[in-house]
């Protein structure tokens, strides 16, 4: 069979999920199971992958898809344990007094906070404690997991700690003759190579990272405000840039200065430590300030089954210090659970459930339970009984809500990632071809030909879109990427610095983030509606990263990355005269009420 027709035959299984989940907008525990079962057939009769093989990778997409339920479990418990004990009424409170303008809430807790968090956690974990969140300040549920998706992008490439690019990129090339070759003639070391990809991959994020803020802030507004104003975001655009180089700057500068560890965490720490005193002085901020319509007024498709009564008032009082103690015990476990160098992290990470040659193949089904981030979100909701004073009435209407949400995630999660294993783990048939993820990247690898910089992102937002993981995106691809850079005569490091940032672009719109993060907020069923938003800037990444990437190997002068990098900065420019003028309008009004 030819690598085109094997190519178009690959990608059915990604054409079957956005045709029932973003096409005809099936919830997910409905289009997932179909999803699996055309990959099965596919699997089975196209590529001849042979029985076991396929019962071993469901097993394992079965193993990772409870993991993932331990994340949103947790995440929603935590909330819960919130709201009961009264500390979310403090939170909501806190944040109006840092600004009651929604689009500045949005930028601190989803792009800065959560950054951090990505840095500490990875998994998507996040998305599921900034989604709910927001929800607890006021937020409709659709509006907080659609900016809880979008921060997926830019900290994903050093989540938990650097893992996508320390094992998805390392492992991903290691021990492979071409790289050692390659490398050996560069006369350096294979971890300082890895080390000069992920500063790399830093730069690209970073010119990108400054203008998803306002990404966040601007759909937000449009698909969520009372005027569906795009407007009304871009006026906020002086303190979205602010907010976006506040964590990018220092973010591209400790990847390339310290390594792949810290990015994320430190971007994080330092963009919250400018960011929030600014926004409480109103730098940068319009005077007037956006809000959403009563929640009365809402779209009924908007909420979902989490529910904070704002109006309601705690029982008891509640210090801001005490409040957010649990998302701070949270931050600070997450961070001391995977430093290495730390005993207490070898023994958390030491704890493994392991089944090798699973039915007799070379899958090996691995799982660190202690490591699960939703464990710590657990240990924090028990810890949160005694730190509010709870009675055990309250801690058990949390659980039980809980894992009422919790039921209905697992509907679609069972499938979901099975058919993502089953997908990957295809390369062992007696078809003998190659696997169902690279047959589709050399088919678009044809296609591309020296043009491929421009293409590199995309295979990379693919991988993570079926795969569920930026790491295991750049395990599947970034030998195929270095492989393809050799052959095309273009700088490999920089071709796998395209996959590694497509994969972390691909995280807003990966079929079981989506349904972690909807579920933490109370929001089932409507899956296919967000990756819908999300792909506008998965999107909007993706061009971006590879016309930066093409102009990084060809140069700037008379060529497509130039082109595609004028029309994006031209893009961004008419934004932002757009932003400038809507404040213009908007001071004019404030002149004539007063």
């Amino acid at each position: 069979m030819s690598i085109g027709t094997l190519a178009l035959l690959a990608t059915l299984p990604i054409v079957s999920v956005f045709l029932f989940l973003v096409i005809l907008r099936w919830p997910a525990k409905r289009a997932m199971p179909v999803a699996l079962v055309v990959t099965v057939l596919m699997a089975m009769f196209i590529w001849e992958v042979p029985g076991n093989q396929i019962a071993a990778a469901s097993v394992k997409g079965l193993v990772t898809a409870l993991e993932v339920g331990v994340i949103v479990f947790g995440a929603i418990l935590l909330l819960n344990t919130l709201k009961e004990s009264g500390a979310i009424f403090t939170i909501r409170k806190g944040f109006t007094s840092i600004s009651p303008d929604r689009r500045v809430q949005t930028i601190i807790v989803c792009w800065l906070f959560g950054s951090f968090l990505e840095g500490a956690a990875g998994w998507g974990a996040p998305a599921t404690i900034v989604g709910p969140l927001l929800v607890a300040i006021g937020f409709p549920a659709m509006g907080a997991v659609m900016v809880a998706l979008i921060l997926q992008s830019t900290p994903v490439s050093y989540g938990a700690v650097g893992t996508p690019i320390l094992i998805g990129v390392n492992s991903g090339l290691k021990d492979s003759p071409l790289v050692e070759s390659y490398i050996a003639e560069q006369g350096i070391t294979f971890d300082a190579y890895i080390n000069a990809i992920g500063g790399q991959v830093a730069l690209i994020h970073g010119v990108i990272g400054i203008f998803i803020p306002l990404f966040m802030v601007t759909m937000l507004t449009y698909f969520f405000g009372k005027n569906k104003s795009i407007a009304e975001g871009l006026a906020i655009w002086k303190f979205a840039i602010f907010a976006g180089l506040a964590f990018t700057v220092p973010y591209a500068l400790v990847a390339n200065l310290l390594g792949p560890e810290f990015p994320s965490l430190v971007g994080g720490l330092i963009g919250l430590a400018i960011v929030v005193p600014a926004a409480k002085k109103g730098l940068f901020i319009p005077k007037k300030t956006w809000d959403f319509e009563e929640s009365s007024k809402w779209d009924p498709a908007w909420t979902g089954s989490l529910k904070v009564d704002e109006s309601e008032k705690p029982k008891k009082k509640i210090s801001f210090m005490a409040a957010w103690l649990p998302y701070l015990l949270v931050a600070v476990l997450l961070v001391l659970t995977r430093l290495k160098t730390l005993p207490f992290a070898g023994w958390i990470q030491s704890w493994v459930v392991k089944f090798e040659t699973l039915f007799g193949t070379a899958i090996t089904v691995e799982s660190k339970p202690l490591n699960i981030p939703g464990v710590i979100f657990i240990l924090v909701s028990l810890l949160s009984i005694f730190i509010f004073k709870m009675n055990m009435k309250e801690y058990g209407r949390a659980v039980k809500d809980s894992f009422k949400t919790i039921l209905s995630a697992m509907a679609a999660l069972i499938f979901a990632v099975p058919m993502v294993q089953v997908f990957i783990n295809s390369g062992i048939n007696a078809a003998d071809y190659a696997s169902m993820p690279l047959a589709l990247a050399e088919g678009i690898s044809n296609i591309f030909g020296s043009y491929w910089p421009l293409a590199a992102p995309t295979i990379g937002a693919i991988g993570a879109f079926a795969a569920g993981s930026n790491t295991v995106s750049n395990m599947m691809f970034s030998l195929f990427q270095f492989g393809v850079a050799d052959n095309i005569l273009a700088t490999p490091a920089t071709i796998v610095a395209l996959q590694a940032v497509g994969g972390a672009a691909g995280n807003m719109i990966c079929v079981h983030n989506v349904v972690a993060a909807s579920s933490s907020a109370g929001l089932i069923g409507k899956e296919g509606n967000l990756i819908r938003k999300t792909l506008i800037p998965m999107t909007f990444y993706v061009i971006f990263a590879g016309g930066i990437g093409y102009v990084a190997i060809h140069g700037f002068g008379l060529n497509i990355g130039t082109f595609i990098l004028a029309v994006v900065a031209g893009f961004i420019l008419t934004l932002l005269v757009k932003g400038q003028k809507q404040n213009r309008i908007e001071v004019e009004q404030l002149k004539k009420s007063a």
